[in-house]
């Protein structure tokens, strides 16, 4: 009998440890908790972790971490996130390859992640010789007016399961080179990439030779702790990725104590396709907005919008694309629809379904298909023609769904995209650049995002990432979102030897 030589493929758990621990996580970090981290590939455990018992002590750590942080010199600062991007391309394959294993990501996407994580560390290094203030002209003779830009103080961050890593360094590392320190709370789905980031870090800080002990942080659980660092007035400013539901709670906790907030919250996105439009680059463009990451992005297409001469070219093209789309096990193969993150979103991504069907909606996809086994939760991205934007249609929900409208005129259009109460991202698909400018205009969409002859999806990091409405109307990433992290300063210098006021106020005390 001829034996293979080939060895069995290894489990998701022992390939887990194993990159943990060639990351640099002590075995101890991530076994013998109470948490426990399951694949949504197929159910495996991953790891047992231990809660936070104190996030005030780590806090603690961070606010002293701070003191010092603060009165290095902003190019200095730049060095220890330039030696973060080199320990991330050091180990791209490794980290790229732990978020597939535990949020399902297909390989191309969690190396994806990864290089996001070099691309922020680039821009920061850059803008840490670039924290530029103002000289005002002033109103009165022998002053000079200014204004400058100081780090505020620990940076809370609140991160989702689904970009695990990279929505931490896109806060992180403009955080650092701003002066502050930075303290992490990851989703409880998907500590393991947190700790082993954290690992990253600590050989970066190491070989830049003075950075403080605190100046990033882990805070390990669930409700509880984000709201132990909400709530701590020694943090000024919380970064928080999530849900409406989440951000309105910790936008209220934070107002009650004059927090400052960035909430990164729902994105019910939607995409315009005109009579002009290239239907075979929108063909394209929408299978991967709609479908890629299990339609887990917050920038994930949602409802399309398509003018009604062109509807019948272009939908039943979209139905067999979603009819032949590959599902399946991300770490083995190479299909394009991995798992959804578990039966909780299997169950909304149903009653939304059952919603669309009541309403008198056609639906084609959205089965389970059978892929790992029952503790995983694998679906055919489902195509639901819409009678009208009412509805599942308005409400947000995490899972491969792309409603089909129909519409008559731009404004119409236009009206459609913009009726729903998230604002995040939006794109157009044209080649009339009437309809272009109109979409791009003050009256057309009124999300933070606007894409032309794309999908809503995939933002780069030289813009600021964010949206309006109850999408929180936060900014992250590129452009002056840097600004979040510091506290702006406005000073007068009189040079003079008299005191004239502003505004020709008089107060002579001779």
């Amino acid at each position: 009998m001829r034996h293979s030589s080939k060895a069995p493929p290894m489990s998701l758990t022992a390939e887990a440890a194993d990159l943990l621990t060639s990351l640099g996580v002590a075995r101890h970090a991530f076994t013998g908790g109470a948490l426990t981290v399951r694949s949504p590939i197929d159910g495996a455990p991953l790891g047992a972790l231990q809660e936070t018992a104190d996030p005030a002590a780590e806090i603690a750590k961070a606010a002293r971490a701070f003191q010092h942080w603060r009165n290095v010199p902003g190019p200095r600062r730049g060095e220890l996130v330039r030696l973060l991007g080199e320990e991330l391309r050091a180990h791209k394959q490794a980290l790229g390859r732990l978020v597939t294993l535990e949020v399902g990501k297909s390989e191309s996407e969690g190396l994806g992640e990864v290089q996001e994580m070099i691309d922020i560390c680039d821009f920061a290094v850059g803008l840490s010789r670039q924290l530029c203030g103002l000289t005002i002209a002033s109103e009165r003779p022998d002053h000079k007016l200014t204004e400058q830009w100081h780090p505020i103080g620990p940076v809370g961050v609140i991160s989702a399961f689904n970009f695990p890593v990279a929505v931490w360094s896109w806060n992180a590392a403009l955080a650092l080179v701003c002066g502050d320190s930075v303290i992490w709370k990851p989703s409880e789905k998907a500590p393991l990439t947190a700790l082993a980031t954290q690992a990253i870090f600590a050989r970066a800080a190491a070989k830049f030779g003075d950075a403080p002990e605190g100046l990033s942080t882990l805070l390990i659980g669930g409700a509880a702790v984000g709201a132990a660092l909400v709530d701590d007035p020694r943090v000024p400013v919380v970064s928080a990725t999530g849900s409406t539901r989440m951000g309105r709670a910790v936008g209220e906790r934070l107002a009650r104590r004059f927090g400052r907030a960035i909430l990164e919250l729902g994105g019910n996105n939607a995409s315009i396709v005109t009579p002009s439009a290239d239907l075979d680059l929108t063909l394209r463009a929408v299978a991967f907005a709609a479908m890629g990451t299990a339609g887990q992005r917050c920038t994930s297409l949602r409802r399309l919008i398509v003018q009604e001469s062109v509807y019948d070219a272009l939908i039943p093209k979209l139905k067999a694309v979603y009819a032949r789309i590959s599902v399946g096990d991300p770490a083995r193969g190479d299909a394009l629809v991995g798992p959804l993150i578990d039966g909780q979103a299997f169950e909304a991504m149903q009653n939304a379904l059952a919603a669309a069907r009541a309403m008198g909606a056609t639906v084609h996809g959205g089965e389970r298909v059978e892929v790992n086994g029952p503790a995983s939760f694998y679906v055919r991205p489902a195509l639901v023609e819409a009678p009208a934007q009412q509805g599942p249609v308005v409400e947000e929900t995490f899972a491969p769904i792309l409603y089909v409208l129909k519409y008559r005129d731009i404004d119409e259009a236009i009206a459609l995209q913009n009726g729903v109460p998230q604002g995040l991202s939006s794109s157009i698909f044209a080649t009339d650049m009437r309809e272009i400018e109109r979409f791009l205009s003050a009256r057309g969409s009124d999300c933070g995002i606007a894409n032309v002859n794309m999908g809503p999806s995939g933002a780069e990091i030289g813009g600021a990432f964010g949206g309006e409405k109850e999408t929180g109307g936060g900014r992250e990433s590129g452009s002056d979102a840097w600004k979040a992290y510091m506290r702006r300063q406005t000073s007068a210098v009189n040079y003079g030897r008299t005191l004239p006021l502003a505004q020709g106020v008089k107060f002579d005390v001779d």
